[in-house]
């Protein structure tokens, strides 16, 4: 059986000694269109993370079996395709929520904590050149008795309401389904969870009900002293609107995982702002935790393996929505 991986830089330098024991691995670390097309030739297996495997793609695959996708979303597989030809896709779900809801309050817990204000503070000398022992002109922000508003509450958002309450925070959210599934907290229109929370983080899919969701208006709704966390899908920020609502100061800040174009363009607004200290990025590592990408390689062996030991197994994708089971 030879495996074939597309795209295998997605994943850094995790190990991938389980794949390699159930047939021939070949990986790329990176792909493009037409080195894809003669790359898959006489591959039985295909994982991929984010090549699109299109129609055409399938064409020259005439062995293909099974695709594996190498996250949870599986929007760059045309699925009507694969299913024509028989060729099963399974996707990996439920590996990267603690690491997510980790890097959501590493984004939150420097904003409001002005952590690199501070860790500059000591390593550039001025606080050894100052006359006090503490400089408190950054007064740190507490999350008690603060409100945190949750866009999504699946899996992802449950876990970060569990964590903000630890921290002593209420939690409030919104549903983009339209189905307020979780009763442990109060579920609230879109415009009431901005007018109250003092943090809102997004945990939420992009599709036709998130496409463009908060934008100018939402932003107005807010506090002035309300920070904005997204590390659900780029999407669903305006972040032109962003970049202005910050650097006019109707909200504090913002932490960001997610872009809409990825990686982020060097033109983008969000890196053309007067107060870049009012917000912090990461380049969409946030369900990339070492131990996240260890579980993501034993789920993406577990479905070469259970597919090659039953020719039986199932055919259906299991499509895990954003949030309920994954990131």
């Amino acid at each position: 059986m030879k495996i074939v991986f597309l795209d295998a830089a997605t994943l850094g330098d995790s190990p991938l000694d389980e794949i390699a024991a159930l047939g021939e691995l070949v990986t790329w670390p990176a792909s493009t269109p037409a080195e894809a097309l003669e790359r898959v030739g006489d591959c039985d297996v295909l994982i991929v993370n984010k090549i699109r495997v299109t129609d055409a793609l399938l064409d020259r695959a005439p062995r293909l079996r099974l695709i594996c996708e190498a996250a949870t979303g599986v929007n760059n597989i045309d699925l009507e395709a694969a299913a024509r030809r028989g060729i099963e896709v399974r996707n990996v779900a439920g590996y990267a929520t603690e690491s997510v809801v980790q890097c959501t309050f590493a984004h939150l817990l420097s904003l409001a904590g002005h952590a690199p204000y501070f860790d500059d503070c000591v390593k550039s000398g001025r606080y050894s050149a100052g006359s006090l022992f503490c400089d408190i002109s950054h007064p740190t922000l507490e999350l008690a008795g603060k409100t945190m508003g949750i866009i999504g509450m699946g899996t992802i958002g449950t876990r970060v309401a569990a964590a903000a309450t630890a921290f002593g925070m209420k939690v409030i959210y919104f549903s983009t389904s339209g189905t307020a599934h979780n009763q442990d907290y109060p579920s609230v229109p879109l415009d009431t969870l901005l007018e109250r929370a003092d943090v809102v983080s997004i945990h939420a899919p992009l599709n036709a009900r998130t496409q463009g969701l908060i934008g100018a208006e939402q932003f107005r709704r807010m506090k002035p002293t309300a920070f904005l966390i997204n590390v659900g899908r780029g999407g669903i920020v305006d972040e032109a609107a962003l970049a202005q609502a910050v650097d006019a100061g109707e909200i504090a800040g913002a932490g960001l995982d997610v872009f809409v174009t990825e990686p982020l363009p060097a033109g983008s607004p969000l890196l053309q702002v007067r107060h870049p200290e009012r917000f912090r990025f990461t380049p969409h590592t946030a369900w990339a935790s070492r131990e996240a990408l260890g579980r993501l390689v034993h789920q993406i062996a577990e479905n070469i393996r259970n597919f090659s030991h039953d020719p039986d197994f199932g055919t259906v994708l299991e499509i895990i929505p954003f949030g309920k089971n994954g990131y």
